[in-house]
């Protein structure tokens, strides 16, 4: 009897022994797991925070290489397990007393992101970078500064695949004309397909050097009085600076006028018509840059985009995505 009581207590300590290697192997793993995942969220800041505004095209379409199209298309932004809104909501409209007191220094913005350092500014003013980044939504802009005969396609292509998108037009654009066809006809067309039509200024210049409220003014309200003079368009309160160029000051006129400030969280250097980049390679570029809520900026003057944007939405939709209005922000 007592040899098997021996045998039983020896066994014992054999299994106990067992479990607390077991135990202490998995502690060790987990630790070892939890320092790999550390890692690698280390990793991803680190490769979204070095997408600087240098490594990105300029939007005033400075130092482009004329020589070589494919060289418009920037590489795509590293890509990130989670998607955080750089534009917080806005608050009620700001009144300030001295203008003297707002900051007049231009801040250019980038291509491809929506700089955080300035999302409390954006939100105080009624900027906006990015929608509803909780829901796979795109907001289509185009930006009209002049005609080049792709807006009726684009027009086209749009109707086709029933998504409605924003034209931002400047005061030249509205009573100017292409091939005889009048361009205050496309405004036309634009508004009963159920289009939003912004404003992009008179003369696209940037808003920041703007300082006197008077001056700033008309840069708008001119093209409101372009737009008023085209019976059964209406011009939206959405407002586009030219190259995307603002300041503290620039914004606070800018809401003062019951416009938002609308930018974009993607674009690419579509806009030389004489430089033209890669159709397939800008569509993989657009595609691979796509984050829900994104407001996204194509130049209606761009043969490229008027081929692509057929394929663009289909795929677009494929992957989830619907389309907003820049009037639901």
């Amino acid at each position: 009897m007592k040899n098997k009581i021996k045998i039983l207590l020896a066994l014992s300590l054999a299994v106990s022994t067992v479990i607390s290697g077991c135990s202490t192997k998995t502690k060790q793993a987990v630790a070892a797991n939890n320092t790999v995942i550390n890692s690698n969220t280390s990793q991803s800041s680190d490769n979204e925070n070095t997408n600087s505004e240098n490594n990105l095209p300029n939007p005033s379409g400075d130092n482009t290489d004329k020589n070589n199209p494919t060289e418009n298309i920037p590489p795509p932004p590293e890509k990130s397990n989670t998607q955080s809104d750089p534009t917080p909501k806005p608050a009620a409209p700001v009144n300030v007393s001295n203008t003297a007191s707002l900051d007049t220094k231009r801040i250019g913005w980038s291509w491809a992101y929506s700089p955080k350092s300035s999302a409390s500014l954006l939100s105080k003013y009624h900027g906006y970078a990015f929608g509803d980044t909780s829901k796979k939504i795109i907001y289509l802009t185009f930006d009209e500064g002049y005609e080049y005969g792709y807006t009726p396609s684009i027009l086209d292509t749009l109707k086709a695949n029933n998504v409605h998108a924003a034209f931002f037009v400047t005061a030249p654009y509205i009573v100017g004309s292409f091939n005889g066809i009048k361009n205050s006809d496309l405004l036309k067309r634009m508004t009963n397909e159920g289009h939003v039509i912004g404003n992009h200024s008179v003369h696209h210049k940037s808003m920041p050097d703007f300082t006197d409220e008077n001056t700033f003014n008309a840069e708008l309200t001119g093209v409101e009085a372009a737009a008023a003079k085209v019976p059964g368009v209406k011009l939206s309160k959405n407002f586009r600076p030219p190259m995307g160029d603002f300041s503290e000051l620039s914004l606070y006129y800018t809401q003062k006028l019951g416009y938002k400030t609308i930018f974009f969280s993607l674009a690419y250097k579509d806009y030389d018509v004489n430089n033209q980049p890669d159709p397939e390679k800008s569509k993989e570029f657009l595609l691979q840059s796509t984050k829900p809520g994104m407001i996204c900026l194509l130049h209606a003057e761009s043969k490229t985009n008027a081929t692509i944007l057929d394929s663009l939405l289909k795929e677009w939709k494929k992957q989830g995505y619907e389309f907003k209005s820049l009037d639901e922000l």
